[in-house]
């Protein structure tokens, strides 16, 4: 599994291949790197074999100038240098998810980004998630496109508003996975209640868009905008009460029965990119399983601070007596939760 991890400019190779594409486009490219380098810069990579994805983000607390039009006075984070050797959606995805969990952390009002228009991948890419075409930068290189993330609109689309969440329509919701697919899941979630640096965190999973099967009939009744709170289920190395934790939050895009799926590739076609489980199992399950419900959601927001069970029970006031599998939580119960997971306010919209 690829990770995503945050390093210095002086610990990435700058003759590997990867790079080769940016030096063509931007002949400065190697000065740029060398000077980020000397001044003790990091950025983002993965790496599966040799370079796969590159970002590096930069804080600006000012007017943007040298595009047309310019950007406002205001705190921008720009996204400075990105690449991703593009193998379907989830790299690039990931890269998204990190671009906005900094915005959030560093509390920008946008993101900016420039991109020649023969790179098309990358900008339906940022389409998706609410980048909209702002303007243009001239350079001696051509014309670039200026795409901007304004986080202080809001879009029908949910994914334009991604990964902010209106607390206006949303119904939060208790879903329990099992250890074993939580890791495979959302892997980034420690088990412990320690605290966690959400710019620098290394992250192993960063899709945006998860499937969960579940046999639980009154999933059925989730509707797009319902909030999902994920709690790992005890991993049997101690009790419960300890070792049970919820440990992020999703937002429902849409759910339906595996017999809504017409054929077998249908289904395989809709649910495979985004399950933890192999083909041969959602084979077996589409067989066998028609009643079982599919839900497809979109990771948004990982606790900072892990909840315990315990913590679960006395703070935020959830019953023990009850079974914790699938189950409403009150608006009261979901506020405690992203206060005591010290959740940024900024991801949600009142």
């Amino acid at each position: 599994m690829k990770n995503l991890t945050f390093e210095k400019f002086t610990n990435i190779d700058l003759t590997d291949v990867f790079f080769d594409t940016l030096k063509e486009d931007y002949p400065e490219f190697e000065a740029w790197f060398k000077a980020k380098a000397d001044a003790g810069a990091s950025a983002y990579v993965i790496r599966q074999g040799g370079l796969q994805g590159f970002v590096y983000l930069k804080i600006e607390e000012e007017s943007v100038a040298n595009i047309d039009p310019p950007l406002p006075h205001a705190r921008h984070l720009k996204v400075g240098t990105l690449k991703i050797n593009s193998h379907g959606t989830k790299l690039g995805q990931r890269f998204v998810k990190k671009i906005f969990d900094n915005a959030i952390a560093e509390g920008a009002v946008d993101i900016y980004v420039t991109v020649f228009p023969k790179h098309q991948y990358l900008i339906d890419l940022l389409h998706t998630y609410g980048f909209k075409d702002y303007g243009i930068k001239q350079s001696t290189l051509g014309e670039e496109l200026v795409l901007v993330k304004d986080f202080l609109k809001w879009h029908k689309n949910p994914l334009e508003n991604y990964p902010m969440i209106s607390r206006s329509v949303a119904r939060p919701f208790l879903l329990a996975i099992y250890p074993e697919f939580h890791t495979k899941f959302l892997p980034d979630s420690k088990l412990y209640g320690e605290s966690y640096d959400v710019v620098k965190d290394v992250s192993h999973a960063n899709s945006i868009h998860k499937i969960y099967i579940s046999g639980i009939s009154a999933t059925g009744k989730l509707v797009q905008g319902d909030m999902l709170v994920m709690y790992r289920t005890n991993d049997k190395k101690s009790l419960a009460r300890y070792r049970s934790v919820a440990t992020s939050i999703g937002v429902v895009e849409e759910v339906r029965k595996i017999s809504s799926f017409g054929t077998e590739t249908a289904f395989l076609k809709y649910v495979q990119p985004y399950s933890v489980y192999e083909k041969s199992k959602l084979q077996i399950l589409y067989a066998t399983k028609k009643r079982h419900v599919v839900i497809r959601f979109t990771y948004n927001i990982a606790l900072s601070k892990r909840l315990i069970r315990d913590r679960l029970i006395k703070e935020v006031g959830v019953s023990e007596l009850r079974r914790w599998d699938f189950f409403r939580l009150t608006d009261e119960q979901f506020e405690k939760i992203v206060d005591l997971g010290e959740v940024d306010e900024r991801y949600f919209v009142h």
